[in-house]
């Protein structure tokens, strides 16, 4: 089969693909429900593609790893699911502050503490405000498609060398079990990737020692670092937002990302068959948030829905973003309930004709 033809795959597999195709030949990772079949597919390509899998004997372990992979100059990965990915937070700490590029995968299953292992997507804050320690930031992507997880991981790994910065792909435990037809891209040969100069991969050809470390005991120092790195955050912010919007000359609007926006699209669709004027904004880039979306909309939008499987937390970027002009309602589910698009449709009725509008 070509490479370019459309195949089924599942979406943990998809993203395991999508990063050997992008390079990416060491994984080290820790198995949890419900992103298992990542690192079990990994166990079977990265030795395929003359790539290194390792089960650590933690997550804490697995992190550890990646940074010692990533130091080296090498494309690595590591993913997990929610309770996994808080053992990860201090690693991911350390990787933003000694700047080096990986990408980790977060499969969101409910909480808090274990939860449960259907999807939800209350590890927002966690994976968009910092979950570990310091004034570090990373760009995640929160994919709605299998295609799209598989673009989004594929350019995660740009993402993360360009900036020298870890980048999130942040799933749910549907995205990650679902099955979708997918084309992948051609698989790269990491020989041919840009030499990273600032890699410890010894001395040869080098007068001067490459260090990797994220340790400054003069604070002087650790504040010209911590400068150095919001100068690159706001270059993130300047670069790399991606949003969609659809109807975008409506007057009421469905904000949603992942797995939620693709029910909020049906009802979207169900609301303009009954006559309101409803479009769909749905983030790409949780982090950094695509603000310039509401503020093209501001001339014309008259509130909006946040809709999340959470209590409640991309809903506060979303009122930041609109700063009071219009009503922002907040409609979520939580534990591994997924919102209905029935009482989404409700739900959106109620601030329609809560603000006048009956039609």
């Amino acid at each position: 089969m070509s490479e370019r033809q459309l195949q089924m795959v599942k979406g943990n597999e998809a993203v395991a693909e999508a990063a050997v195709r992008a390079g990416c030949r060491h994984f080290f990772g820790y198995p949890i429900t419900p992103q298992n079949e990542l690192p079990e597919y990994m166990s079977g390509r990265m030795p395929e593609v003359g790539g290194t899998f390792l089960q650590a004997e933690s997550e804490v372990a697995a992190i550890n790893m990646v940074y010692g992979a990533a130091g080296a100059g090498v494309r690595v990965m590591t993913s997990s699911s929610s309770p996994g990915i808080s053992l990860k937070q201090e690693g991911i700490s350390y990787i933003a502050g000694a700047e080096l590029p990986c990408v980790i995968v977060n499969m969101v299953r409910g909480g808090p503490g274990l939860g449960s292992i259907q999807p939800a997507q209350s590890d927002y804050f966690q994976s968009t405000k910092g979950g570990g320690h310091g004034d570090y930031r990373m760009v995640v992507l929160g994919p709605a498609t299998l295609q799209e997880m598989v673009d989004l991981t594929y350019e995660a790994f740009d993402i993360a060398d360009r900036y020298r910065n870890p980048v999130m792909i942040l799933g749910d435990g549907v995205i990650g079990q679902m099955m979708e037809p997918v084309r992948f891209p051609d698989l790269m040969d990491p020989d041919t990737l840009p030499t990273k100069e600032w890699a410890t991969k010894g001395r040869r050809d080098r007068e001067e020692l490459n260090l990797i470390n994220s340790l400054y005991l003069d604070p002087d120092a650790c504040w010209a670092h911590n400068q150095h790195l919001a100068r690159k955050y706001a270059e993130m912010q300047e670069n790399e937002v991606r949003y969609e919007v659809v109807h975008g000359d409506a007057e009421y609007f469905l904000v949603a990302y992942g797995t939620t926006a693709r029910i909020a699209r049906r009802s979207m669709t169900d609301l303009r068959e009954r006559g309101y004027d409803v479009g769909l904004v749905r983030p790409i880039s949780l982090w950094p948030f695509p603000e310039k979306a509401f503020r093209d909309l501001a001339d014309r939008a008259r509130g909006y829905l946040a809709v999340e499987m959470s209590l409640g937390q991309m809903v506060e970027d979303v009122r930041l973003s609109v700063d009071s002009s219009v009503p922002v309602a907040f409609y979520g589910t939580a534990g591994g309930v997924m919102p209905h698009h029935a009482d989404i449709t409700q739900q959106m009725e109620d601030l329609i004709r809560g603000t006048g509008d009956d039609r």
